[in-house]
């Protein structure tokens, strides 16, 4: 039901985005575009856009799958320390990829000179909008929490007074049969409420992938309708580095919320094929989206800036913050510098794509 209400929401704003661009094309500025460049090459971009879909899909699937296969090996389960130090090290290319990609992507679209003056470049959207994003995924994340655990208590609840009523009636059977000896059998024997750490965790696994999942498709869709081939070679490499960690990061998520086969299933394939499916739009629209029109710098732009502020969110509150203040990192300095220095190195690691995506 959170899960349901969560995708509602964020597919409410998305609609919203293209809505405004629409409206918003009437008084804008004409872009022209630069038509001599070297690097533009359709037949050659193709081959490029292809291998990228085979590429980036492999790596998503290998990245998102990696701590669920590897939950076997002893050293590498949820309670170990190398499991915080490799979830911190996903966390901090989470971080960086909302900071050091996503936004000034947004800031450069929202600023373009191909936008009108008034009110593109006399207002702040990019950091006006990221701010709305981390209030509004806060306000998800509380939610979900919220109902989640209502609907998992009074379930609970329910099945409780059943089988307290159950119970009852067979004493009151035996007390008026005569039988003076008692039977302890626990017929039915009910489950426990799930524990709020893992409500904490299902949530965080359902808001991060339907961020990611919004982001992927936006760089997707700009890699298949760029014809440019300088920029499609190096992109597909950082994509591919970024989706392998990225899903590491996300799947050990996944990990943590315990969900069954079949959700786990639908989580990974929705988080594998997202890009893969941006770059196939892409190409489709190729000779109808152009990136440098208004409509396209003003909805990509928004969308690139509502998860942005939803990946730092993630980032730094439902993932580093929750770590780093729970009992087992709280419980090691030594440990803490560890996943210190894991986050650092993702989110160097991160900004150094930056110079090619």
């Amino acid at each position: 039901m959170a899960a349901c209400n969560t995708t509602k929401l964020l597919n409410l704003i998305s609609i919203t985005f293209f809505f405004i661009a629409f409206f918003s094309t009437k008084t804008l500025a004409q872009c022209e575009e630069a038509t001599n460049n070297a690097c533009n090459n359709k037949s050659k971009a193709l081959p490029l856009k292809l291998i990228g879909i085979a590429t980036i899909l492999i790596t998503s699937i290998i990245g998102v799958c990696l701590p669920l296969i590897t939950r076997s090996i002893p050293a590498l389960s949820p309670d170990r320390s190398l499991f915080v130090i490799v979830k911190a090290f996903a966390s901090g290319i989470i971080l960086a990829t909302g900071f050091m990609h996503v936004l000034p992507d947004s800031f450069d679209m929202l600023r373009s000179s191909c936008l009108a003056d008034n009110p593109w470049h006399k207002f702040p959207f990019t950091g006006f909008v990221a701010m709305l994003s981390a209030i509004f995924t806060l306000m998800v994340d509380s939610m979900a929490t919220s109902m989640y655990t209502k609907k998992n208590n009074s379930v609970f609840a329910e099945g409780g007074d059943q089988a307290a009523g159950r119970s009852g009636d067979h004493e009151m059977a035996v007390a008026s049969s005569g039988h003076g000896h008692h039977h302890s059998h626990h017929h039915g024997a009910q489950k426990g409420p799930i524990g709020s750490q893992l409500l904490r965790y299902r949530v965080v696994a359902m808001v991060m992938e339907l961020g990611i999942v919004v982001h992927s498709v936006v760089i997707g869709l700009g890699v298949g309708a760029s014809n440019d081939i300088c920029v499609i070679k190096p992109l597909i490499a950082a994509l591919c580095f970024h989706q392998m960690f990225e899903g590491m990061g996300l799947g050990g998520c996944i990990l943590q919320a315990e969900y069954k086969m079949m959700k786990k299933a639908m989580l990974v394939f929705f988080f594998s094929i997202t890009t893969p499916f941006g770059i196939a739009l892409g190409i489709g629209l190729a000779k109808t989206y152009k990136e440098n029109s208004p409509s396209a710098l003003i909805t990509v732009g928004l969308l690139n800036a509502s998860s942005a502020g939803l990946l730092i969110y993630m980032a730094m509150v439902d993932l580093l913050a929750a770590d780093f203040m729970g009992p087992k990192l709280q419980g090691s300095i030594k440990l803490q510098l560890k996943a210190f220095s894991a986050v650092l190195l993702g989110a160097g690691g991160m900004s150094v794509m930056a110079k090619w995506a």
